[in-house]
């Protein structure tokens, strides 16, 4: 009888035990990072460049400043993805919004979009390219005039002088800050945050995530 109770006993242990670890495991679960926001926070894209259909079903937004890092490694990783699947096939259309984390040549980079998107909007989104691309490896000081100016040289539709005066004289502060305003609106800490449809995501870098959210509002609009 006693050898019985033991092995009873033992049983019992393990169950609970088994049971514990379990529990552990969907509190962990519960705790983790989700992938989204659960609450919609639509941006208004009003006055921003677009990629894409004007009517497209889902919106998506950067927010992003050229002098980071990550938003290069995003645009380089997971940008071509998107146009290809998405912006291209007209389902979606794409925004950004300038995020000076950087100071002052997030600020002169801005401005020097600004002054492209305002002159030259059929080349805004060539030379939103190559500042990223001219974005080096390791960290140092590298948005200048000289460099803006070798870019827009380089774009045929682009007056480089133009966008070197508008520079100087700060034309594009009243736009620089509107996407201040949003980027405080939705409370944007990080760069890239990328927005869909106001849903923003928590890792950027992930496509699969992108992805599975816009054929998730994709199924939303047709139901609706």
């Amino acid at each position: 009888m006693k050898k019985n109770s033991n092995m009873i006993f033992g049983m019992i242990v393990t169950v609970l035990a088994l049971g514990l670890i379990s529990l552990l495991v969907i509190l962990s679960d519960t705790k983790s990072e989700p992938t989204a926001t659960t609450t919609k926070k639509l941006v208004d894209v009003e006055g921003q460049p677009v990629l894409g259909e004007a009517d497209a079903p889902v919106t998506i937004v950067e927010f992003g400043d050229f002098k980071c890092p990550a938003c290069k490694v995003w645009g380089e990783e997971v940008f071509p993805q998107l146009v290809k699947d998405y912006v291209d096939t007209g389902k979606v259309k794409f925004s950004y919004v300038n995020v000076l984390i950087h100071g002052e040549e997030s600020q002169m980079a801005g401005l020097a979009a600004e002054s492209v998107l305002k002159n030259s909007p059929e080349q805004y989104w060539e030379f939103h390219k190559a500042l990223f691309e001219s974005q080096p490896d390791e960290e140092t000081e590298w948005i200048t005039l000289e460099k803006i100016k070798e870019i827009t040289d380089s774009i045929p539709g682009i007056v480089a002088t133009k966008v070197e005066r508008e520079i100087n004289e700060e034309k594009g502060n009243d736009e620089l800050e509107r996407d201040a305003n949003l980027v405080e609106k939705h409370n944007i800490n990080r760069t890239p945050t990328i927005v869909i449809n106001g849903i923003k995501i928590n890792d950027p870098l992930n496509y699969d995530v992108i992805a599975k959210i816009i054929e998730k509002e994709l199924e939303e609009e047709k139901s609706s």
